[in-house]
């Protein structure tokens, strides 16, 4: 396949994925938050001190809510914040804090650029995605903010931990990835957590 019939092929997949994750009712939302939580707090990786980062839900992705306001008290919860120079950086946040959208429409911490962290000060990454597979690969928007961001973790391994955060009708079949794309340690969703590495268990 050449790379114009497979990026026209990860467009449709993405419309079909995120019109199925949308699709889901509210009591079904509520519920597979609650659920998603009990996964993120039982890796075996799971931070109880340090930076943790997560994201603001929007076009349907399964929400971090119930995960952040049960962290473990010295974990801090931090927010991504769009860089200038395309990669990501992450601010504390908490509910009540200032927020800001960025170019997107995504909500963002209202920090300085001084105040912000950079990625690799992170102990576990909660990303969103639009569809995963059994072997760690995920299918994000197309903008590749997180792979560059975290391009590091080909050379190295983690900290930072990096999970995806899904729905379980987000599960693709096996596809083939590209070079730039940085593989997860896990995926949970509402049912069970995907573990890649030896530590993710």
């Amino acid at each position: 396949m050449n790379d114009g019939n497979r990026a026209a092929e990860r467009r449709l997949l993405r419309q079909n994925l995120r019109e199925r994750r949308r699709a889901l009712p509210a009591s079904e939302r509520i519920a597979a938050a609650n659920a998603l939580a009990d996964h993120l707090l039982a890796l075996a990786f799971a931070p109880q001190s340090g930076y943790v980062a997560g994201y603001w839900a929007l076009d349907g992705e399964i929400a971090l809510h119930a995960w952040q306001l049960r962290l473990p008290r010295d974990c801090v919860y931090c927010l991504p914040v769009l860089g200038d120079d395309q990669h990501l950086r992450f601010a504390p946040w908490r509910p009540g804090n200032a927020l800001v959208s960025n170019r997107f429409g995504i909500p963002e911490p209202d920090l300085s650029p001084s105040s912000l962290l950079e990625a690799d000060a992170m102990s576990l990454v909660v990303m969103p995605l639009v569809g995963f597979d059994e072997r760690g690969n995920r299918l994000g928007m197309g903008g590749g903010w997180y792979d560059r961001s975290f391009a590091f973790r080909h050379e190295r391994s983690a900290p930072p931990y990096l999970v995806g955060a899904a729905f379980a009708v987000q599960q693709m079949p096996v596809f083939e990835a590209e070079t730039w794309d940085v593989r997860l340690d896990a995926v949970c969703t509402e049912q069970r957590c995907f573990g890649f590495t030896s530590t993710a268990a």
